[in-house]
């Protein structure tokens, strides 16, 4: 293991361990932060790259998070090749599972007991809200990073109405735009 890998790990640790903490809502609502820090601030990813991970993340069985582990084998696989990328990958889940676990598990402790409090109804009522927020935030980093040029915008909102306006199952949609970039039409 060179500097560079143990310099990088280190980088993801403290990246993931404190998006652990801030993904009120799940692992999604911290996607802005994550993008900005690994395309922007590090580039372990290009923007290509990361909405592709996104894509790949979203539609891989298991959970949606996963996006994390591949941003950590991006981050290893530049820093020092293919064992420092699968460490990466599994160093960046560790960081974002165990803070968040630990701080719920501890909360939960205290939360079962303040059942009837003011505090406790006060919390829940302003996390819907935030969580909102922060999952248009995801939405308009993601478009950005996706979209390159008008047509992809089109079917970008096109979608988004079918989903808005209509009961259409979301994985025709998904796969119908799928369709459309296969064949070169975005």
């Amino acid at each position: 293991m060179n500097s560079h890998s143990l310099a990088t790990y280190v980088q993801l640790i403290g990246l993931f361990g404190m998006l652990s903490l801030l993904s009120i809502g799940g692992g999604n609502v911290v996607l802005p932060e994550m993008h900005m820090h690994a395309v922007n601030g590090r580039h372990w990813l290009t923007n290509s790259q990361f909405a592709d991970l996104f894509s790949i993340s979203q539609t891989a069985p298991g959970p949606s998070i996963l996006i994390v582990s591949m941003v950590g084998y991006g981050a290893g696989l530049q820093a020092g090749g293919i064992a420092a990328a699968i460490i990466g990958g599994v160093v960046s889940m560790i960081a974002m599972v165990l803070p968040a676990a630990t701080f719920v598990y501890v909360v939960t402790l205290f939360w079962q007991k303040a059942e009837r409090s003011k505090l406790r109804r006060a919390v829940e009522k302003g996390f819907a809200p935030l969580t909102v927020g922060l999952i248009l935030a995801t939405s308009l980093v993601m478009s950005r990073a996706a979209d390159h040029d008008w047509r992809a915008y089109t079917v970008t909102a096109i979608c988004t109405a079918i989903f808005l306006l209509t009961k259409t199952n979301p994985l025709i949609v998904v796969a119908a735009a799928g369709v459309i970039g296969y064949f070169g039409f975005i």
